[in-house]
């Protein structure tokens, strides 16, 4: 029952990361490691799917193996929180909300700034044909 409680729980917050893709302020990376450590704990197959993901693979098996991050993930979220930032300090109107919108912009730039960096390379995935014939086994 848990697994399937895990797999479950896998696939919304893999939901969720897709919709952080493409909506400024809801985070990707976290829920799409919060996905990969669902899979880990409860289908091998599933986390290798996405593993093999060419967008979140490099980010999931960079972070498991070194807790850093790649250099061009890093740079695409600094870039898309200074077009959050423009936009939004050119929409909101006042000036208590606008520097309350800068301060929480801060915060994620300080902590990618502090993350480790990795180059980019080839992700290795791992065969889960030889434990189990289906996913949901």
């Amino acid at each position: 029952m848990q697994r399937y409680l895990l797999i479950i729980a896998g696939l919304f917050f893999v939901v969720l990361g897709g919709i952080g893709v493409v909506v400024p302020g809801l985070p990707t990376t976290v829920f799409i490691l919060m996905a990969a450590g669902c899979f880990a704990k409860s289908c091998p197959a599933l986390h290798n799917w996405l593993l093999a993901n060419k967008i979140f693979g490099p980010m999931i098996y960079h972070w498991q193996e070194s807790r850093a991050i790649p250099r061009r993930a890093r740079r695409m979220a600094l870039l898309t929180i200074a077009i959050v930032a423009v936009f939004s300090l050119t929409v909101i109107q006042g000036l208590y909300l606008k520097l309350l919108v800068a301060a929480l912009l801060v915060i994620p730039v300080v902590i990618l700034l502090k993350l480790k960096v990795v180059e980019a390379s080839v992700v290795p995935v791992r065969d889960s044909s030889a434990s189990s014939t289906s996913p949901l086994e």
